[in-house]
């Protein structure tokens, strides 16, 4: 790890966290305080073993890495970056930090089955796999759900399959039931993280992801 957090940049962190508690606390598609809060640890967790990774950079940008998503957002992918520049201005972060995160609130939204992940920092990628691992296992599984019945969505219609995005624009009006959120997103993170810590996380809450769709199919058709 870097250097350790100077007292300024300990003060920016607290500040910054109070500030994401406030705007999200009581937020009900999933994306609330507590997940802010869950990617924040977990990105302090990978970073630990990470000793090249800059722990400031890091720790904003995972409080800061969905103040203002696209999904509520109208679809605008500069609403975060802009959120968060704003915010950190006002706490006096040197540009260059202010930069490099906005480049990591860009990126690190999954954009579809077809598209790549272009995160290029040691930082950005701890972000990201601590993001994903959030959509992952028993929570991922309530934040699915959560999401879905914030936007009436239909739990699942064996009618509808998944489909495959290939591009961000086509997985951003992508409108199907929870269930085909699992195969259009879910099921998929596994094998996109960056650091071995995540992927061995991300292992396990795969197969519980696995084993539950098995036993929801399984009810589904009154056989269990």
């Amino acid at each position: 790890m870097k250097e350790r957090l100077t007292r300024q940049q300990q003060e920016a962190i607290k500040k910054t966290r109070s500030f994401v508690e406030q705007k999200f606390s009581g937020e009900g598609t999933g994306h609330d305080w507590w997940h802010m809060y869950r990617v924040w640890k977990s990105a302090q967790a990978i970073a630990a073993g990470e000793p090249e990774a800059d722990l400031f950079t890091v720790e904003l940008g995972a409080l800061l890495h969905d103040i203002a998503d696209w999904k509520f957002n109208d679809g605008d992918e500069e609403a975060g970056p802009r959120a968060a520049r704003e915010w950190l201005e006002g706490l006096r972060v040197e540009n260059a930090v202010i930069e490099h995160i906005e480049d990591i609130i860009r990126t690190v939204s999954f954009k579809g089955a077809g598209v790549a992940s272009n995160m290029k920092t040691i930082e950005g990628k701890i972000i990201h796999d601590a993001d994903k691992l959030d959509a992952m296992g028993a929570i991922g599984i309530a934040r699915a759900f959560a999401y879905g019945g914030a936007h009436n969505r239909v739990l699942y219609d064996p009618n509808v399959k998944a489909e495959r995005h290939d591009s961000f624009e086509a997985y951003k009006k992508g409108d199907s039931h929870t269930i085909n959120h699992f195969y259009e997103k879910l099921l998929l993170l596994k094998d996109r993280m960056y650091t071995t810590t995540a992927q061995k996380i991300a292992a396990d809450r795969h197969t519980h992801m696995e084993q539950y769709l098995r036993q929801f199919y399984a009810e589904w058709e009154g056989k269990a």
